[in-house]
């Protein structure tokens, strides 16, 4: 707890200096249209790429590779998904947090390099699925003396698949389905934040653990599949149109 504490701390005077400083909205960002919670809190994605550059500047001085932040976020997924599964939350929320950091600084570095390809694509996009798939096992795991906890992990889970699913179909058909809701920015956001706050929320509050977990659960696969809805219908609109 005293490092979250420490951590929230850190970023809230992070963002308190970029609000003074006001530096230009991150290009590479804006170039892909990158948004958190349709566009409500672009904010936060433009202070946590400023509050991340000096990483990115010291991995292209040291060389570390796009594929290096792939497989390092595979590993931090691997991490999460064992930490949850054993009830370990605030351990399986470290390792989604750096998951997700790695998997910022693997797309950074290869546009940084130009090293853009479609095999870094399709490898980038592989090994996203499966980190969401060790995490939600992990979940699946926790709660499997609650059933309804288990259903809740399982239906994020498979939500999240179908939102990923229908954006690369569309790709395929050369119609892009990447809006929503719950993207994947989202889902590591909530699922992070979840599983670092559910101890001291429980213990606070009187709850059994994992109740707060629960419930985002619960919130992502109401809203995965809403997404997933809204990208397969918006894709076979453009198809119809021709």
């Amino acid at each position: 707890m005293i490092v979250l504490i420490g951590v929230l701390a850190a970023a809230l005077l992070s963002m308190a200096v970029y609000a003074v400083v006001r530096p230009d909205r991150d290009a590479d960002a804006t170039r892909k249209g990158t948004r958190f919670l349709l566009g409500t809190l672009d904010f936060l994605v433009h202070w946590f790429l400023w509050a991340l550059s000096p990483a990115e500047r010291l991995s292209l001085s040291v060389g570390l590779t796009p594929d290096f932040f792939n497989f390092a976020g595979l590993a931090f997924g691997f991490v999460s998904g064992i930490g949850l599964g054993l009830g370990e939350l605030e351990l399986g929320g470290w390792a989604i947090a750096l998951g997700g950091v790695a998997d910022i600084l693997d797309g950074r570095i290869a546009r940084a390099r130009n090293l853009a390809s479609p095999y870094g694509k399709f490898i980038d996009s592989t090994l996203d699925r499966f980190v969401e798939v060790f995490a939600f096992l992990g979940l699946v795991v926790y709660f499997r003396d609650r059933p309804w906890g288990a259903f809740a992990a399982a239906a994020a889970l498979a939500g999240s698949l179908l939102v990923s699913y229908a954006q690369a179909r569309g790709e395929t058909v050369n119609v892009s389905g990447s809006g929503g809701l719950m993207q994947r920015a989202e889902r590591l956001v909530l699922m992070c934040l979840a599983c670092l706050f559910d101890p001291s929320l429980a213990a606070w509050r009187g709850w059994q653990e994992g109740t707060a977990i629960f419930w985002v659960l619960a919130l992502m696969a109401v809203a995965t599949f809403a997404t997933a809805i809204h990208r397969t219908a918006w894709i076979a609109q453009r198809l119809r149109r021709g």
